[in-house]
């Protein structure tokens, strides 16, 4: 895997992304958004994979769009649908994130403001430094929100809070983010990896197929009514019960032991 804004590393079935634009707080260009698709795709069907981390380097998570190239676009509109600029960048890399049916993580190590709120929004698990800050700042930059901000805050914090964060553009820290569910915990900045990715680790060893078909479940359970999303559940537990690592797991809880699943 060849990127030039982001660093890529793997161990022991934990992924881990890197924004790695630490001189504009890694800020998205439209190379890192392309980038951050590409991975997307790759990862998704990367059978050594089963748990992604997403973090920044140095000390700021994403501060969102990168503005000075903004500043080379706020001349003349764009010729066409100007929604195809956004449909290509944040939209596709979005996209690409929710398709995953891996649990990602964001570690968030330091500022996440705008867009870069939103990618860690598209996360299925936040944990955050105490150095962390969040910020929906659109309104500050005469925009609104995009990477889908506007869809996922409300289902974290409620539609009320969601409004006044958006309207207001301000950033509140790591603390308060926990205290409304944007985050899981909060760790000291220098154990923010460690804590991370020892979840991660966690997580990579338990039964991968069950995994993914839970985060089907958790994800399209929210957009369903619950007879719709107790069929499904009925459906995971079928294909589940069907599977080796299924047998693994009653076989080694009967000779007390830990499972050692395959994702088979």
């Amino acid at each position: 895997m060849d990127y030039q804004t982001l660093l890529v590393s793997r161990e022991e079935g934990v992924t881990t992304v890197t924004l790695n634009r630490p001189e504009r707080l890694n800020a998205f260009n439209t190379l890192m958004r392309q980038e951050i698709t590409r991975i997307a795709e790759e990862l998704k069907d990367d059978e050594e994979t089963r748990v992604i981390v997403i973090t920044g380097a140095g000390r700021a998570f994403c501060a969102g769009g990168d503005v000075r190239e903004m500043a080379n676009r706020t001349g003349a509109p764009p010729a066409g649908d100007p929604r195809d600029n956004f449909r290509q960048g944040g939209m596709r890399a979005v996209l690409a994130l929710r398709e995953i049916d891996k649990p990602i993580i964001a570690a968030v190590n330091g500022p996440a403001a705008g867009g870069g709120m939103g990618l860690a929004l598209c996360c299925d698990i936040r944990i955050a430094s105490e150095n962390a800050t969040f910020g929906q700042v659109f309104v500050k930059r005469g925009l609104v929100p995009d990477w889908g901000a506007s869809w996922f805050l409300p289902r974290l914090v409620g539609t009320s809070k969601a409004c006044e964060l958006i309207w207001t553009g301000e950033m509140i820290d790591a603390n308060e983010a926990e205290r409304l569910g944007i985050v899981s915990r909060v760790v000291p900045a220098d154990d923010l990896l460690k804590v991370s990715k020892e979840l991660a680790a966690k997580i990579a060893k338990g039964a991968p197929l069950a995994i993914r078909m839970s985060k089907l479940a958790i994800f399209k359970g929210l957009q369903m009514d619950l007879a719709t999303e107790l069929e499904f559940e009925a459906y995971g537990q079928a294909v589940c019960m069907r599977t080796e690592d299924h047998r693994e797991g009653v076989k080694a809880f009967l000779e007390k032991r830990e499972p050692v699943f395959k994702g088979r």
